[in-house]
Order: structure tokens, then C-alpha cells, then sequence
């Protein structure tokens, strides 16, 4: 087995597994994304509470519709199985605590009724990042958080969203650097009717978000160089010595990543600014 646990399985480890429970309990968090088993529904937290003293969910989809759910066993987190229960108490602080962005908490937090205005990232990656630092702050401003796959249908996707007043759109785009395809992709879609002032495309200049994590936070001294034509997250992980050859060892070493970031210091400035910069746009007096 490597360092990392990523190595073959043995037949103690499937009795293992079969040993522990199918689905582990999860505290539900404001713009956690989950899957409704039953009816496919999938959609990100923004609000919990109590109807015909029942505990309920309500999960809004990326068109802005909400659905409830009530509370327990019957979602998917990540692909995985879960038991969504209440979340976790923190301790009362005697002093004003910091999330992992370095705001000031908000205590007893109820997450805001989600706004029509939406942060737009490239993929699940870049999602999962900035709910990890910025969840706190966006569930504070009622700021959902929603994974584009991709940007090359970008402006296709703004006309369907049809943005204006009330209505913003902050974007995020990996390797948003001059000359390059992505940097054609947001002039193009700034062009459109409606864009201006309701739309903001920032990017990083990184070829992916895995390298807007500080390499030391890994304990490496940098990211490695990926040969042109090698898909980088897979030649990143071979270089790194970790499990690479299917998505679910690309996504088990993203995971160790995430799991290695617990503030905005563990990230590039290049990155915070561009993030801290979409949430003032959207969170602006009139917005």
C-alpha cells in the first residue's frame, strides 16, 4: 500500500468494508449538493426546517427551483450513499471564531434564502473548493455555488440563465490567461445582451484548480511539470506517485488535496482574489 492507503485491496479489507455501515450519517450544510435517490432531484441546501413537525430539506436545482425533502436516509453525496442528519452544534465561542475565508462567523448561522445571482465554476473540483473556504460566507449572502463542466458552451448557458438586475452571474475559469481559448470563450460571452454589469468572468492562470492549492500545503516543493498532450490531473498524480489510471483515482487524489486545505492560506493568492472579487460583485448594494 502507498503512503497515501491507495493500494490494492486485500480480502481483510473487503471483509472490512462489508463490516461497516452502507450509509455513514452526514451533517447537512447550507449549499451541500445532494441527489435524491428516489426522484433523481439534485440540488444544492438553502434551507432546513421544521413543517408538520417533520424535519425538511429544501434542495434548489441549477434552474432555481426548490424542492423539499425531509431529513435521513435517501440521498447521495458525492456518488456515495448518505444519511443527511442535523448538523453539528459548535461549541459557543468566547470570542468572534473566523471561517476558513478569515470573515468573522456568523453565529447560529440560518442559511439566507437562496438569491437568483449564482457563482459559476468549471467542475466539481473548483466547487467543492470554494464551498470548503467560501461555504460560510456565500450560505451568509444566500449564494449558491453550481459546476459548469466545462466552459466551452459558456455563453450558450448565460443566454439561458438570462441575466440582469437582481439576476448576476460571477464566474470562475481555470487558465484564464491572454491568447488563450478560455480567454476568447469570456470576451465572447461579455458581449452578450444583458452582460454587462450583471455578468463578471475572473479567472486564475492555472491549467486546473488542483494547482491553485499551495504545492508546500502537500508537502511538496512544487506542482509537477506535465508534458504537453498528457492530460494534467493524470500526469500530476503519476508524477506525485499516486493511484492514477481511472477517474476514481483521479477523484481519491483530489480528495487527499481538499482534505489537506483548511484556510485561505492554503491558497494561492491568485485564487483568492478572484474569488473574494465574484462574491463583492454579486453581494454589491443592488445587486
Amino acid at each position: 500500500m502507498s503512503e497515501h492507503g491507495w493500494g490494492p485491496r486485500s480480502l481483510d479489507d473487503d471483509a472490512l468494508a462489508r463490516r461497516r455501515p452502507a450509509s455513514p450519517e452526514v451533517p447537512v450544510a447550507p449549499g451541500m449538493v445532494l441527489e435524491d435517490v428516489t426522484t433523481g432531484w439534485v440540488g444544492a441546501v438553502v434551507s432546513l426546517e421544521t413543517i408538520g413537525g417533520m424535519r425538511v430539506l429544501g434542495l434548489e436545482d441549477r434552474r432555481g427551483r426548490v424542492k423539499a425533502f425531509p431529513l435521513g436516509p435517501g440521498f447521495l453525496l458525492e456518488g456515495e450513499s448518505v444519511v443527511v442528519v442535523e448538523p453539528r452544534r459548535a461549541p459557543a465561542a468566547r470570542k468572534p471564531s473566523r471561517t476558513r475565508s478569515g470573515s468573522v462567523a456568523v453565529e447560529g448561522l440560518r442559511a439566507s434564502t437562496a438569491k437568483a445571482s449564482r457563482v459559476w465554476v468549471e467542475g466539481y473540483h473548483d466547487a467543492e473548493l470554494v464551498a470548503k473556504v467560501w461555504g460560510h460566507d456565500l450560505a451568509v449572502e444566500g449564494i449558491v455555488v453550481e459546476p459548469l463542466h466545462g466552459i466551452d458552451d459558456l455563453p450558450a448557458a448565460v443566454r439561458e440563465f438570462g441575466p440582469g438586475p437582481g439576476r448576476r452571474l460571477g464566474i470562475l475559469v481555470d487558465h484564464l490567461v491572454a491568447g488563450s481559448k478560455e480567454s476568447r470563450i469570456a470576451a465572447e460571452t461579455m458581449r452578450l445582451p444583458g452582460a454587462a454589469g450583471n455578468v463578471l468572468v475572473l479567472g486564475h492562470p492555472y491549467v486546473d484548480i488542483w494547482q491553485a492549492v499551495k504545492p508546500r500545503t502537500l508537502g511538496v516543493d512544487a506542482w509537477p511539470v506535465v508534458p504537453r498532450g498528457t492530460d494534467w490531473k493524470t500526469g500530476t498524480a503519476a508524477a506525485l506517485g499516486w493511484p492514477h489510471r481511472t477517474p476514481g483515482d483521479l477523484g481519491r487524489a483530489w480528495q487527499h488535496i481538499l482534505s489537506r486545505v483548511d484556510s485561505y492560506a492554503d491558497l494561492e493568492p491568485s485564487l483568492l482574489g478572484r474569488v473574494e472579487e465574484l462574491i463583492d460583485f454579486l453581494t454589491a448594494p443592488g445587486a
